[in-house]
């Protein structure tokens, strides 16, 4: 039986995308072969080179998910009236207009989403950006029409409130001129929104600026809103600003070892030239905290976020056991497949196999 959940484990895989995050970190635990996909520091190259090219309708977009009107999308429209109609008369009306409400249909798939950091670029302490991210669930943010809602990464809304964002309540919505759109890890301990990345302030989408003004740019606008991390009648929620940081040994290593307010779950890489593109990408890595010794190759901290879980421990001596004594971060062997063994305990495996619903950055 032991023997046949190795030869399971090691050959099953949930996703299609071989560095998805809602799957264990590739060198912790799937072996793939590097001739299946290209690597992702060319994949890297390619989303750089690509976002040059696209001009999307930025203003457009935002505006779209700021009114909710989606008219003439797409040739979609008349069906899904011919549809809802007919559900009309076998559903309740109230029902059927909770049912509009949460449509998942446009609000989906509209979150930048990271890979986890398999291969580690040579331009790491340079061109990155490290922010700590905070245990907590995902959520888009729009304020637009004196109202702020939230939205799950598939679409639905989970929570309509005031807000002192810009647009976000009656008092400061400025007849719908005023919109502010927003990328948040939700924390319910806190019932606080940590901002993660800003794609449109009062009205201006930043979609295709580069991550290091988009960063610069949420921090100063947070600074000018008074009130907007303390909880009050207009604003039940605190919205928080994360820090960014440098890349370099010394800023990981102060980070590590800092004291946060919050509960950490991880640690989130941006590439300063990236734009804010929605869906997944590999100018955005994500690493646990235990995960940076072996995956980075640097000198850490003894704290509690460095320490290894107990699921983790044989598999990083693994990865110790096969690296080699080169550039390259992945160790491999002769015929480009990865070495490292599987933990041969289904209940470790279950562990380390557990996919991060909450927080897919």
């Amino acid at each position: 039986m032991e023997a046949l959940t190795q030869a399971l484990s090691s050959s099953f895989s949930v996703s299609g995308d071989p560095n998805s995050t809602s799957a264990p970190h590739p060198r912790l635990a799937q072996y793939k072969s590097r001739s299946s996909a290209l690597g992702q520091n060319e994949r890297r190259r390619t989303f750089l080179e690509q976002q040059k090219e696209k001009r999307l309708s930025y203003v457009n977009r935002a505006r779209r998910l700021a009114d909710g009107d989606w008219t003439g999308l797409d040739g979609d429209e008349d069906e899904e009236k011919s549809q809802s109609q007919g559900e009309e008369e076998d559903e309740d009306e109230a029902m059927e207009i909770e049912r509009r409400r949460k449509m998942p249909r446009h609000y989906a798939n509209q979150l930048m989403l990271s890979e986890w950091l398999v291969d580690v670029p040579v331009d790491l302490s340079s061109d990155w950006l490290l922010v700590v991210c905070p245990v907590g669930k995902r959520a888009l943010i729009v304020a637009s029409k004196g109202s702020t809602a939230s939205y799950t990464k598939s679409g639905y809304c989970v929570n309509r409130f005031p807000s002192l964002l810009p647009g976000g309540n009656r008092h400061n919505s400025a007849i719908g001129k005023d919109y502010t759109i927003l990328d948040c890890i939700y924390s319910e301990v806190d019932r606080t929104y940590y901002i993660l990345d800003v794609m449109c302030w009062r009205g201006h989408p930043v979609y295709d600026c580069p991550t290091e003004f988009r960063f610069y740019w949420l921090q100063s606008k947070v600074e000018e809103v008074e009130g907007l991390s303390e909880i009050g009648k207009r604003n039940p929620f605190r919205f928080v600003s994360l820090n960014s940081i440098s890349c370099s040994t010394e800023c990981v290593q102060k980070a590590l070892a800092h004291d946060y307010s919050f509960s950490v779950d991880g640690l989130l890489f941006y590439h300063r030239q990236t734009h804010y593109t929605p869906g997944s990408t590999p100018l955005v890595g994500w690493l646990r905290p235990y995960m940076v010794a072996d995956i980075l190759g640097m000198e850490v901290p003894q704290c509690s976020l460095t320490t290894k879980p107990d699921y983790a421990g044989h598999q990083m001596q693994q990865i110790l056991e096969h690296k080699k004594t080169s550039t390259e971060v992945r160790p491999a062997d002769q015929n480009g497949k990865y070495e490292l063994e599987h933990l041969s305990t289904p209940d470790t495996q279950t562990e380390a196999r557990k996919p991060r619903e909450d927080m897919e950055s």
